[in-house]
């Protein structure tokens, strides 16, 4: 596909497709079951220009992408440093590029989370009022649409009350725009729901996210616990990017522990196979309520722009997902809400200081 193909309109994606570690041949196959399902979709992607002709050719949707050329990738080992120095040339960085000069909506990359973070921040620059960028991700729940939204699961390990505050409006926002939950319901993790417990920063968090769920439309429910993560009883978990990525961490080691212990379980007698064949059509429908390929893909919030991290080792079906997401968040014009809902915290988070400096 040549440049100058298409209308001058912006692009509804722009896909880094040598990110990951299964190759452009991935992506370009969870690329068609996406293109599949969102026909009226248009996608730029970035990358080796003769491996993707052949892969886009190979799924017939030449009509919907165009191609544009990278020579450099980047790779999962590359450290973050090295990428801002001499990634100028890589898909990675064309693929963002794209949406910070307006080409694109929403970029995706199944590539290093850490470089993918560090160049989204300086070509993208933080949304005004934002200290510290989020990774948002949605987690397995016994709610009504199966999952919770979660942020900071990485990005930065510290975050302080006002910090907590902004996440707490962008998850709302984006459980609003990519979730179609009209009135989330927010909590902020802590060691336990009884408000006099907690570090310092956490009891001012509380209180300054209590003011500002009105104005925000979301129910805050307070404090909450680790048991509460895939609960019903909330809908966004506000914390750190420490905690929240050792939650995550902790969620996927626990998840795949069940699955390895129920292959052992259902193989260990005679009588155990013949469970597992009876118990068959019930092993499936659990095996797909916790897949993590159908919501495959971490938001960075905060920044001028949206970006979606698809996980590194997603197949065809995971790397469809992640895509669908982006879209939807771009069709949604979730990145100028976002900064709606930002502005909102600054303002909070100005008049509360306020409040503490003249008491």
């Amino acid at each position: 596909m040549q440049d100058g193909s298409f209308t001058s309109a912006p692009f509804s994606l722009s896909v880094d497709a040598m990110g990951g570690d299964n190759g452009p041949a991935t992506v370009v196959a969870g690329l068609a079951r996406f293109l599949k399902r969102n026909p009226d979709a248009r996608v730029l992607l970035h990358g080796d220009k003769t491996q993707l002709e052949k892969q886009v050719a190979k799924r017939k949707i030449e009509d919907k992408v165009e191609i544009r050329h990278s020579d450099g990738v980047v790779k999962m080992k590359d450290k973050p440093s090295q990428v801002m120095r001499h990634g100028k040339g890589t898909s990675m960085w064309a693929a963002i590029e794209a949406v910070r000069d307006g080409e694109a909506s929403v970029c995706v990359s199944c590539g290093n989370t850490g470089a993918l973070m560090a160049v989204s921040m300086v070509r993208l620059r933080k949304a005004e009022g934002v200290n510290r960028p989020a990774i948002a991700c949605l987690w397995p729940s016994l709610n009504k649409g199966g999952f919770n939204v979660m942020l900071d699961v990485g990005a930065d390990i510290r975050a302080d009350h006002e910090d907590l505050l902004t996440f707490a409006l962008m998850g709302a926002s984006y459980a609003r725009n990519g979730m179609d939950i009209q009135r989330p319901r927010v909590g902020l993790l802590n060691v336990g729901t009884e408000e006099h417990k907690g570090r310092a920063e956490l009891k001012i968090a509380n209180d300054m996210i209590a003011r500002a769920a009105p104005q925000g439309e979301f129910d805050y429910v307070g404090f909450i616990e680790g048991g509460d993560i895939p609960s019903k009883n909330v809908d966004v978990i506000v914390t750190d990017g420490f905690t929240g990525n050792v939650a995550l961490k902790t969620g996927e080691g626990t998840a795949n522990l069940i699955g390895q212990l129920l292959k052992e379980a259902f193989k260990k007698t005679p009588l155990s196979r013949i469970a597992a064949l009876l118990a068959y059509t019930s092993l499936q429908r659990f095996r797909k309520r916790v897949d993590p390929r159908r919501v495959n893909g971490g938001v960075f919030l905060g920044l001028n722009g949206t970006v979606v991290k698809s996980h590194g080792s997603a197949d065809a079906t995971g790397v469809g997902s992640a895509l669908y997401l982006a879209y939807q968040l771009g069709q949604s014009g979730f990145s100028d809400r976002l900064a709606a809902r930002v502005a909102q915290a600054t303002a909070v988070a100005i008049d509360e200081t306020a409040k503490a400096n003249s008491s």
